[in-house]
């Protein structure tokens, strides 16, 4: 994030209930997830104005995590921390082993596969594979620092949640940003702290006991900001809002303060049982689905070249489309949540299963 292709205590009790407010939560996080991939494949640069899937997603754990510390904090952090690397070292083991075959010799710096604090390194062959770690660095980096940003935003969310968008403008037009990994963790983090924090707000009721005018009102001004700054200042010609960091906050600010305030009800959903239960599988399998994703879109391309060779296909042409490999993609990384889906179960101590 700032891209996702780059190189997704006392608090006051939401008025809405539970279940519809998970329905919604878990449709938003499925959407997500289905829009990295879409991008990934189509490398649509309007997807990230349709819907910013990585500050929705940002924005849902940090709800989770305000909810989860009503807990004792090293607790829930050790949990978290638990539920994130458990995975994460899955996914190196194979994809290390892979690296390792095509040539790649790791160094020190090999141990951000251990505690990923910093991007993982990795080698050229498999770079589209690992690039998309950079969500998750950032996830820990917000997990770690949660108990204290939750303290602080809970003296002010208000000011709080404006003040969050200081650094990334800072980053962007004063001071320039870093170079090497701590660099790109703060630009990230800076770029998505204020959709974090809006989940602090949506889990305290801070949204929730605001008028929804009012919301538009500042959602609507920090989406054109984003967008004109996206067009004045754009990267290389580009306009896509992955590769304008500053765009990418104010508008991912604004169109998640919309999303979780503007919380429609969802009881249709639970009259299509199909359609709930394939929500609730990719919740489940979350973290495997965005791992593996991008080794499924790899996998798809010599997939598609033995396809080639069945001359009913070939003559119809239809394997030009990359509306097959992205079709192609989601038998894969169907393969890939029944081979390693089961890891999110012993991450989180439950049983092991097949499916969620």
């Amino acid at each position: 994030m700032a891209g996702a292709h780059r190189r997704t205590a006392p608090a006051t009790a939401s008025p809405v209930g539970a279940a519809v407010r998970d329905r919604w939560f878990d449709v938003l996080r499925a959407c997500a997830l289905v829009r990295v991939v879409a991008y990934h494949t189509f490398a649509w640069p309007w997807l990230g104005y349709v819907f910013p899937a990585m500050g929705v997603m940002f924005a849902l754990a940090g709800s989770l995590m305000a909810r989860s510390l009503e807990r004792p904090a090293l607790r829930v952090v050790r949990g978290r921390l638990r539920r994130l690397l458990v995975p994460v070292w899955a996914f190196a083991l194979v994809l290390g082993a892979a690296m390792l075959a095509h040539g790649w010799r790791p160094g020190w710096d090999a141990l951000y596969w251990v505690l990923p604090v910093g991007d993982p390194p990795g080698n050229a062959w498999a770079e589209q594979a690992w690039a998309v770690l950079w969500y998750l660095r950032a996830y820990l980096w917000f997990v770690l620092l949660s108990p204290m940003l939750l303290r602080v935003f809970r003296l002010a969310p208000l000011p709080v949640l404006a003040l969050s968008l200081v650094p990334v403008v800072v980053l962007e037009t004063v001071t320039g940003v870093p170079d090497g990994r701590p660099g790109a963790a703060l630009s990230d983090l800076s770029v998505f702290l204020f959709c974090w924090l809006l989940g602090f707000a949506h889990r305290d009721g801070v949204l929730d006991r605001s008028r929804t005018p009012g919301a538009v009102a500042v959602a609507l001004p920090l989406m054109a900001a984003g967008a004109w700054w996206a067009l004045r200042h754009p990267a290389d010609g580009s306009v896509d809002l992955d590769d304008v960091p500053l765009a990418q906050a104010l508008w991912s600010a604004g169109f998640v303060l919309l999303l979780l305030r503007l919380r429609p009800r969802l009881d249709v959903l639970a009259r299509h049982p199909r359609a709930d239960r394939a929500v609730r599988m990719v919740n489940g399998r979350a973290v495997t689905v965005y791992l593996w994703h991008e080794v499924a879109l790899m996998a798809s391309v010599p997939l598609i070249d033995v396809l080639w060779r069945v001359e009913v296909l070939e003559r119809s042409g239809a394997l030009d489309s990359l509306w097959v490999q992205f079709a192609l993609a989601w038998v894969l990384i169907g393969a890939a949540v029944l081979c390693f889906g089961w890891v999110e179960d012993v991450a989180a101590r439950r049983r092991a299963r097949l499916l969620p």
